[in-house]
């Protein structure tokens, strides 16, 4: 209908097409382009991608430090010392420890020349000012962090496509390092279409509704590290869609619409997205629920998934299709994909033969053990239902349903344990 070999249509669609062929369609039409990058203080750089590798200048720790707090030794002086024998070391201040000597030092300093062992503090009683007991026999090298322990000069510390936590940035500054370069972030423009829809603060008429998908999405971009530029509200006016489209196109690296797309009634985006250049839609319909209805198109060289106006549809269809997209654009080398646990569902489901079915779910502990209780397989309009779950299960193409008391793999909306809960 829309001039694109790719694109199959519902009443009738001949058939819907699968998730894994709409997303190898998709990324086959799009050249995803290397974002630009800036150099960014560290302390700003929680969550950003790494644009380039961090090699190590220098050895790490730089030299032979103490991992403990206690006294720098020669191992072979403590020899069969214990509570019930100690051995009696005289203290010294100077760089250097000789035999029978020990010599304080604190978590990090530099083992000083002579010694090769730190006994803990703990392990010792002092004296005097002058001496101490040693209660414990030690080992050449124990309680000691050589030299190039950690990371070697020259050793790739941390590789380009990273996303930075709080652990890399420890070690970046253990590096000297105050600065890093980053990608910048992929600007997406969301979209958001129809007559019934008013603005968050706006006053509906008794047939409109507060459009929150904007909002959602929004947030589902911001915490993958994009920056989100909202489009605003289209009417159901393809020349209105296509002036928004377009100016989108220009301002941002992706498009998210949302709305505006079905299975037989006015498609109205993918019309608009078409009307801008090939190749246009590239796949209009997918084999799952919710979320059927999603389409896939590169306009002007750039990705526009349109997703359906019902709230948890988009959302869903945010998750299989946004995500991912949104994950390249970073830059990210890896995959990152939600946190996955087994859980027992606690009672049937049942699904749509040929069509994948995202199925919420309450994931909660009890005596020990997982269980996911289904929230609703229905309701694509129903928000609540997203927000009474905390994950999702996908019940297979192939699958008429899930049994009660069957293993399944949940994936967690957010990077947290399940709760525990005592019924």
């Amino acid at each position: 209908m829309y001039g694109c070999p790719f694109l199959v249509r519902l009443r009738g669609f001949q058939k819907l097409t699968s998730i894994e062929e709409a997303l190898q369609l998709f990324f086959d039409r799009l050249r995803i382009e290397q974002l630009k990058t800036v150099t960014i203080l560290l302390h700003e750089a929680l969550n950003r991608v790494l644009a380039e590798d961090i090699i190590a200048e220098e050895d790490l720790p730089r030299f032979d430090r103490s991992a403990v707090d206690g006294y720098a030794v020669k191992a072979e002086d403590t020899f069969g010392a214990s509570q019930f024998k100690p051995k009696i070391l005289q203290i010294t201040d100077n760089e250097e420890v000789g035999d029978n000597q020990a010599k304080q030092v604190w978590t990090g300093n530099l083992i000083p020349k002579g010694a090769d062992a730190v006994v803990m503090l703990e392990n010792t009683k002092r004296i005097n000012n002058e001496k101490v007991e040693i209660w414990l026999s030690l080992t050449p090298g124990e309680n000691v962090s050589k030299k190039g322990e950690d990371i070697h000069k020259g050793e790739i510390a941390i590789e380009a496509g990273t996303r930075l936590k709080p652990h890399h940035l420890g070690l970046m500054v253990a590096l000297g390092m105050a600065k890093v370069k980053v990608f910048e972030k992929p600007k997406v423009a969301i979209l958001a279409t129809g007559n019934e829809l008013v603005e968050i603060g706006g006053k509906p008429s008794k047939d409109q509704i507060f459009e929150a998908n904007t909002l959602v999405l929004s947030a589902l971009c911001r915490e993958l590290g994009a920056e989100p530029l909202d489009l605003g509200i289209a009417r159901d006016d393809v020349n209105e869609i296509f002036e928004k489209l377009e100016f989108g196109l220009e301002k941002a690296d992706a498009i998210i619409t949302t709305g505006g797309t079905s299975v037989g009634v006015s498609d109205l985006v993918p019309e608009a997205v078409n009307k801008i250049g090939k190749p246009g839609v590239i796949v209009h319909g997918v084999a799952m629920r919710p979320a059927m209805p999603t389409a896939l198109a590169v306009a002007a060289g750039k990705p526009i998934v349109i997703l359906s106006g019902n709230p948890v549809a988009a959302m869903i269809g945010f998750e299989v299709f946004a995500r991912p997209l949104i994950c390249r654009m970073l830059g990210l080398k890896r995959k990152e994909s939600r946190p996955v646990v087994k859980a027992k569902i606690t009672r049937r489901v049942t699904a749509t033969l040929g069509r994948k079915t995202f199925v919420r779910v309450r994931v909660f502990q009890k005596n020990g053990e997982l269980f996911a209780e289904p929230v609703s397989a229905r309701g694509s309009g129903i928000i609540s239902t997203m927000t009474k779950a905390n994950g999702y299960v996908v019940v297979p193409e192939n699958r008429e349903g899930l049994e009660e008391g069957e293993s399944v793999s949940v994936h967690l909306f957010d990077n947290v344990e399940a709760a525990d809960e005592n019924v």
